[in-house]
């Protein structure tokens, strides 16, 4: 090895990934130590983090030793929090990177079973996302304040700490500002996406009631009344969008028989669009709508058609991602949970839409899959959604 290479994270780094993918486990494996240490040594502790938590996932899958792994995994939560403290002295707290950082800890205590850590750092994560909320608030910067208390809520659920309902009451109340503000400015879109938040947190209240379908019943209207806007300019591709959107809202607002017309009427337009982007070349185009095909038609039942309709869409684009798997996913869950009045499931996908909405995908997939293996009646589903994705 030379000696340009030994003091090179990047390059080792490089080398370790090379070695890995021909096979050479061992040697792959102590070159990626190699790089988290050197990485470490030059304080460049984020990549270190990184490669230390990467390095004892491997180990975890390849030996299921926690033992094994438990060095490595440590180490990197260690690094995180570091690099929490170091991120909070700031003078402005990047939200996103701190939910990247408090995310990474508690996927490592939780894969190493550490439930008195988890419950030590999830409490304190918690406590530092309600505080950051309540001071953006007071600087009225409401985007940053409303992302702080969804992080919030979202480790005090996971905690079972009483503490969700308290920033369950702050959100219901930021959401409904918002949903007014939006409708008074008719933008309707956005006023459907603040009601759909906003019927998220009053659920957390009062369960899945009337409180909570009436916020939802409100969601789909303005969906609707959205969708018409886009219509009537001529842009079916949007206004197709936003009636899937719709067709869901209703279909947890318990309004079946509104979200079967949508869904109908939907698929039909669905259906004209792909055929032409696919007169166009435009196959990329013809997935995309293809993957809200397969959502409608889930939401009307239609559970044969709608995997025909997925095994089109991954035929005819070449970038198939996480993202098209994970919305067939969460529209099957969301199905579910509307037909029997699921909490416990709808709380599932209210989890799954905030790793996504933090940029956790394979969080996300991997929480959605358990959520349909726990399930005897879902498993059946599961099988068909990876029958169409070649998957047996």
């Amino acid at each position: 090895m030379s000696a340009n290479l030994e003091g090179n994270p990047e390059a080792m780094e490089e080398l370790s990934t090379r070695l890995l993918n021909e096979g050479k486990v061992k040697e792959g494996l102590k070159a990626m130590l190699r790089a988290a240490k050197l990485y470490e040594e030059r304080g460049k502790k984020e990549d270190a983090a990184r490669l230390f938590k990467k390095l004892g996932f491997i180990l975890l899958e390849r030996t299921g030793s926690l033992e094994r792994a438990k060095p490595s995994l440590l180490k990197s939560a260690y690094l995180y929090i570091d690099l929490i403290e170091e991120l909070l002295s700031a003078f402005e707290v990047d939200i996103p990177t701190l939910d990247t950082y408090c995310l990474n800890v508690l996927e490592v205590f939780l894969a190493l079973n550490d439930d008195r850590n988890l419950i030590k750092y999830g409490s304190q994560f918690a406590a530092i996302y309600e505080d950051l909320g309540n001071g953006f608030v007071e600087g009225n910067d409401i985007e940053n304040a409303i992302n702080a208390y969804e992080s919030a809520f979202v480790y005090y659920k996971l905690l079972d700490d009483e503490g969700y309902r308290r920033i369950a009451e702050i959100l219901v109340n930021l959401y409904g500002d918002m949903a007014e503000k939006k409708l008074a400015d008719k933008a309707y879109r956005e006023a459907a996406e603040a009601f759909e938040r906003l019927a998220t947190y009053t659920r957390a209240l009062f369960g899945y009631d009337a409180h909570y379908t009436e916020m939802m019943e409100t969601a789909a209207q303005n969906f609707e009344k959205a969708s018409k806007l886009s219509y009537s300019e001529g842009d079916l591709d949007t206004t197709t969008s936003l009636l899937v959107k719709a067709e869901y809202s209703y279909l947890l607002a318990r309004n079946f028989n509104r979200a079967k017309l949508i869904g109908v009427n939907t698929a039909r337009m669905l259906n004209q669009i792909v055929r032409f982007y696919r007169s166009q070349g435009r196959n990329e185009d013809a997935s995309r709508k293809l993957i809200e095909l397969t959502e409608t038609l889930i939401g009307i039942g239609k559970s044969r058609e709608a995997m025909e309709a997925y095994r089109k869409a991954l035929d005819v684009t070449v970038t198939t991602t996480l993202s098209h798997r994970l919305r067939v996913r969460v529209a099957m869950l969301k199905e579910k949970a509307a037909s029997e009045k699921d909490e416990t499931l709808l709380d599932r996908v209210d989890l799954i839409e905030f790793y996504l909405k933090r940029g956790r995908e394979y969080q996300a997939l991997e929480l959605a899959e358990k959520s349909f293996e726990e399930r005897e009646e879902l498993k059946e589903a599961l099988e068909a959604v990876r029958s169409a994705e070649g998957v047996y």
